[in-house]
């Protein structure tokens, strides 16, 4: 049974896009998607993003890397929005897509033909909060600019949900901190269902550069609901103004975020380019990722 794909990518975040209606349910999905990101055996990619076009409007499923299923990303949606603007799916340039996180309206910006294979895209993420049940966190109250004792030291967190879960830090961390940190916060039993970590360094009231530990994905080249929740997260703890754009740099490229007023959904806007399509065969695929691996065969 061959397996018909779409490659996309948003600021180096690439996904595999695939129609939900054939693509396996339970074990074999997770065991396929395994397979499909493998970057030495499989296509390759951060997560798979699973598309229904029935129903009144288009949906979209995501499976990280790792089998998982993260309510939202933004990166993807954006590729997504590309994925039916480029296939004809849809034609009007403002659109809904529903997901795990609920409905997200889509407008494409700029010069955007027919089969166009990179467009910018503007989506209406989640309305933020910081309430520590809607991430979730264990904890009394919100976190912001909190002490947060972790590996012998004390960070300063601001806890986000962008209809997932993140936390981010504006501490000062060399690269060799991070790495450390974000796979040890992303664990820590404080966030019982996992957690997305993110380090920004302001670059004044308008511009921060962030890097993101993904929640099942690791370090990825950039991450939209990471960018919403380190925009919000400034602007709760004062280094970013409401309705101001703020230019999130990550290490793929930059996004605009705007965090508009309280209880509105935060802003995103950004690139995403089609990359290439194809097909697979199922059962070959999944064989190769469930080979078992030798340590002592190595090197």
């Amino acid at each position: 049974m061959a397996l018909r794909f779409d490659k996309y990518e948003g600021l180096g975040n690439d996904f595999i896009v695939v129609d939900a209606a054939s693509f396996p349910d339970g074990a074999a999905g997770v065991a396929l998607v395994r397979a499909l990101t493998d970057r030495h055996r499989g296509v390759g990619g951060d997560g798979v993003l699973l598309v229904t076009r029935g129903g009144d409007r288009p949906a979209m499923r995501v499976v990280n890397a790792d089998g998982s299923t993260p309510e939202m990303c933004g990166n993807g949606l954006r590729c997504v929005a590309l994925h039916l603007w480029r296939t004809g799916a849809v034609r009007a340039r403002a659109f809904v897509v529903d997901t795990d996180a609920g409905p997200h309206a889509c407008r494409i910006h700029g010069e955007a033909p027919a089969g166009a294979a990179q467009l910018e895209v503007e989506v209406d993420m989640a309305v933020p909060s910081l309430v520590p049940a809607a991430l979730p966190l264990r904890a009394d109250a919100a976190w912001v600019d909190a002490p947060f004792e972790v590996a012998g030291r004390t960070l300063r967190a601001t806890a986000v949900s962008m209809g997932n879960p993140h936390v981010v830090f504006f501490d000062a961390l060399n690269a060799d901190e991070r790495r450390a940190l974000g796979p040890a916060i992303g664990a820590d039993a404080r966030f019982p269902r996992g957690v997305n970590v993110g380090f920004a360094h302001p670059r004044g009231p308008a511009a921060l550069d962030l890097q993101v530990f993904e929640r099942g994905a690791g370090w990825t080249e950039a991450c939209g609901t990471g960018a919403c929740a380190a925009a919000v997260a400034a602007v709760e703890t004062g280094r970013a103004e409401r309705g101001v754009p703020l230019v999130v740099a990550l290490p793929g490229g930059p996004l605009t975020i705007t965090v508009t007023d309280a209880g509105a959904p935060v802003r995103m806007r950004g690139p995403a380019r089609y990359v290439f399509s194809g097909a697979t065969t199922l059962d070959e695929r999944v064989a190769v990722a469930h080979r078992p691996r030798d340590p002592s065969a190595i090197g």
